[in-house]
């Protein structure tokens, strides 16, 4: 009988185990929790395309910007844990949220799986150009001599380019006015108008505007150059040593999602970032290809939260 049993169920063993090696059978979307044209949004983008060619499924890229990000991770984390909405998450959604809003509306420590970090993002310091300063230690002399009347914009309160302003700040001691954005497509755009005079922005989503001169960097925010803008030293280069302040994006799943899922578009992520067109793609945009395991993954948001959770702390940083 035992026997009649396992004969009549290994059809359907097998049959499950073929359903989820096939995964994905129908399109996945990837939500960006910003609005289109930051660096999230760009790299989030590249990875979409390469896996939509892997999978011979759309991988599409669904934005659902506001709330520092919160709006389109709440989407994800109520979804269907089934792996066939995701989200691509970045420093300031996973890391730096949970010390700057006491009520999300998800459990930030139980609502997401991490799948792989895709990339690190190294900031870039950047003005205007009608701005008179060529150099770091030219704008901090320029912000002093007129406190309060020099503004810089970010992708929303909070966010990695925010504290990176707001340590630029307590380091130099300049005082610069906050104008938050609801991501960083519309913060690049207030600046290339001229209506703030400084941004702190990912290296992916602001180099064609700097290489194209409609932007002028003063320095990056890591701890070495980027290959991307060779020419433009580090902020510890150019008189704040130590310095080191980077974002990441990477992406993560509904918890719950099966872990043959979740290790399969990590295992694909990976493959991915490392082959020599797209990992030329990222780069040259600024990007440092990074893919990890879910475990790797989870260690760094765990890693950066108690990190910027002392920042936000020492600094009293707030959002309104």
């Amino acid at each position: 009988m035992k026997r009649l049993i396992a004969t009549a169920l290994l059809p359907l063993a097998c049959a499950a185990a073929f359903a989820q090696g096939a995964w994905p059978t129908r399109p996945v979307t990837l939500v960006v929790p910003f609005p289109p044209g930051g660096g999230t949004d760009t790299g989030a983008r590249i990875i979409a395309e390469q896996l939509s060619r892997k999978w011979g499924q759309p991988v599409l890229v669904d934005n659902k910007g506001g709330a520092a990000g919160q709006i389109g991770a709440d989407i994800v984390a109520k979804a269907k844990p089934d792996g066939y909405t995701i989200l691509m998450g970045n420093i300031g959604t996973q890391a730096i949220n949970p010390s700057l809003y006491p009520k999300m509306p998800y459990d930030p420590d139980k609502a997401f799986a991490p799948i792989t970090l895709v990339a690190e993002l190294p900031l870039a310091m950047m003005i205007n150009p009608n701005v008179p300063a060529k150099t770091v230690k030219e704008f901090v002399a320029l912000a002093k001599s007129q406190p309060g009347k020099l503004s810089y914009s970010s992708s929303g309160a909070g966010g990695g380019p925010h504290l990176a302003a707001e340590m630029f700040k307590d380091a130099t001691g300049a005082f610069i006015l906050h104008v938050p954005y609801r991501g960083g497509g519309p913060a690049i755009g207030d600046l290339l108008a001229g209506h703030v005079q400084l941004s702190f922005m990912t290296v992916l989503e602001a180099s064609g505007n700097i290489k194209a001169g409609k932007l002028r960097a003063l320095a990056v925010t890591s701890d070495k150059r980027v290959s991307a803008l060779p020419d433009v030293p580090t902020l510890a280069e150019s008189g704040l040593p130590g310095f080191n302040s980077i974002s990441w994006i990477g992406l993560l799943a509904p918890a719950g999602t099966p872990k043959d899922i979740v290790d399969k578009i990590a295992a694909d992520t990976r493959e991915l970032v490392v082959r020599e067109d797209v990992k030329e793609k990222l780069v040259g945009l600024g990007a440092v290809p990074a893919g990890t395991t879910p475990a790797q993954f989870t260690t760094l948001i765990d890693n950066d939260r108690k990190r910027y959770a002392q920042i936000i702390r020492e600094r009293k940083i707030t959002v309104n």
